[in-house]
């Protein structure tokens, strides 16, 4: 009878599993999706449509049309349009914040090669370019930090009824975050765009159909 072969604790099977998980890639392309609208109001609000200098304008177009409004009146347009933006900024931040809370839970979900630790020990095996590499994996992990400490704050601003004592901290602490995310979502783009075409051709095509298959150990 010929003995059993031993197995070892290394080795992996070829599974349906992609490099990057479905939940993954939902997670991304919503929540950039997301970002980019939030940080599109904030341009609008003070760049685009700047609602401070509205109050002028409107006056301007009614006097026009022989129209002419109290200050206080023409505040409150002003204000229509402020409320309206910013109701679009909290619930898509309301949405970010549950985003957030999947993302927790998909990496919780990921197994073999789609885990971080795996994909880490694997940029580490590679020698050639591994710096660089660690680098922009570890920054995903500083974005992850600094999108939840702007997510905590922005809920502690939509209840700031409850958290006056700390209701200006956090404003300058939000604000310092989203000038972070900004930073981070600028060099993302650039660097996809550089790694595309230039050592990592596909990874942008990998972060939409999953990548090379995954393995399960």
């Amino acid at each position: 009878m010929a003995a059993p072969q031993p197995v070892s604790a290394t080795s992996a099977t070829r599974t349906g599993l992609r490099h990057n998980s479905r939940g993954l890639r939902i997670w991304h392309w919503l929540n950039s999706g997301l970002v980019l609208f939030q940080l599109m109001t904030i341009l609008f609000l003070f760049v685009i449509v700047k609602v401070k200098t509205l109050a002028p304008e409107f006056s301007q177009v009614l006097a026009d049309k022989g129209v002419n409004l109290p200050a206080a009146e023409l505040r409150g347009l002003t204000r229509i349009v402020s409320h309206r933006i910013w109701d679009w900024h909290i619930w898509s931040g309301i949405t970010i914040a549950c985003l957030l809370a999947f993302r927790v839970i998909v990496s919780f979900r990921q197994r073999g090669s789609q885990r971080t630790a795996a994909k880490i020990d694997a940029i580490k095996a590679r020698g050639t370019g591994a710096t660089k590499a660690l680098w922009v994996r570890y920054s995903y992990r500083a974005f992850y930090i600094i999108l939840a400490v702007m997510v905590l704050t922005g809920l502690i601003l939509v209840f700031e009824d409850y958290f006056p004592s700390i209701e200006h901290l956090m404003k300058e602490i939000h604000e310092y975050t989203m000038y972070a995310v900004i930073a981070f979502v600028v060099a993302h783009i650039l660097g996809v765009f550089r790694a595309e075409v230039t050592d990592e051709p596909g990874i942008v095509s990998a972060m939409i159909n999953g990548g090379e298959p995954a393995e399960e150990v």
